[in-house]
């Protein structure tokens, strides 16, 4: 009997032993990370050089949850993660995203607006609502990669030498290059390109207008026409009234404003 009671707990002990050291082995034996690129060295290397959130926000068994042959779905559906806005609603993520290690690395072709404009959305608006030659191009026209932005000199020619693209962006707003503003210090030589004979007239002139820029008078958008009275600058008595009965505008005695006489 007593033999047999050693036997039965011995027996007992060796079962809660081997289960203890199974379930160790088992803890052992389970991945991480680290155990991926033992095997997948290539995605590691793209993560680690242009994964951006995917490199940040998760890590490779937060994606591939499975892996042959203990399951089937070793790359998961985008909508795992992404789904809550427009542009995660897009079929084909693969088409623009085609490597999912390097998710903002766009491979874009075709002509492509649309989809780009579920992100962007300001600038899809700004270039509907305000046509110009921009609105009638596709964005990867322009932007040829993601992120990548072009100078305007890449497609458009300076007014003048000395300009380059943060003097564009000064007056022209790109998704809107028509309406264009500007500030008091806008040197007359760049409105010139497009008004050349305005500023020719005004040069040679030989009234105190000369020595106006032309934002002083067409002050801080574009096509500002200013009435001769509105200046702050002193023109003088109005006119008798029975002269001006007669001849009710300005012009017709002092010619335009470029070439007063």
């Amino acid at each position: 009997m007593r033999k047999k009671t050693v036997f039965l707990f011995s027996l007992l002990a060796l079962i809660i032993y081997s289960t203890g050291a199974l379930a160790s082995n088992q803890e052992s034996l389970s991945l991480s990370d680290a155990d991926c690129i033992k095997c997948h060295d290539k995605q590691p290397a793209t993560i680690a050089a242009s994964g951006n959130k995917h490199k940040t926000e998760v890590g490779c068994l937060d994606c591939h949850t499975e892996h042959p042959p203990e399951g089937k779905s070793a790359i998961p559906n985008c909508s795992v993660c992404h789904s809550d806005s427009p542009h995660y609603k897009l079929e084909n993520c693969g088409s623009c995203h085609s490597d999912t290690h390097a998710p903002l690395d766009l491979n874009i072709e075709g002509e492509v607006s649309a989809p780009c404009l579920t992100c962007h959305e300001k600038q899809g608006v700004e270039v509907k609502e305000n046509p110009s030659a921009h609105t009638n191009l596709a964005c990867n026209e322009c932007h040829k990669k993601h992120r990548y932005i072009p100078e305007c000199m890449e497609c458009h020619e300076k007014h003048t030498e000395d300009m380059n693209v943060d003097t564009c962006l000064s007056c022209h707003p790109v998704h809107m290059p028509r309406v264009i503003t500007y500030d008091q210090a806008t040197p007359s030589h760049y409105c010139a390109a497009c008004h050349g004979e305005a500023y020719t007239l005004l040069n040679n002139n030989t009234t105190k207008h000369k020595d106006l820029s032309c934002v002083f008078c067409h002050k801080a958008v574009h096509k500002t026409v200013p009435t001769c009275v509105s200046c702050k600058i002193p023109h003088g008595e109005p006119h008798p009234a029975q002269m001006l009965s007669k001849y009710p505008e300005c012009a017709q005695c002092h010619g335009i404003a470029h070439d007063l006489r």
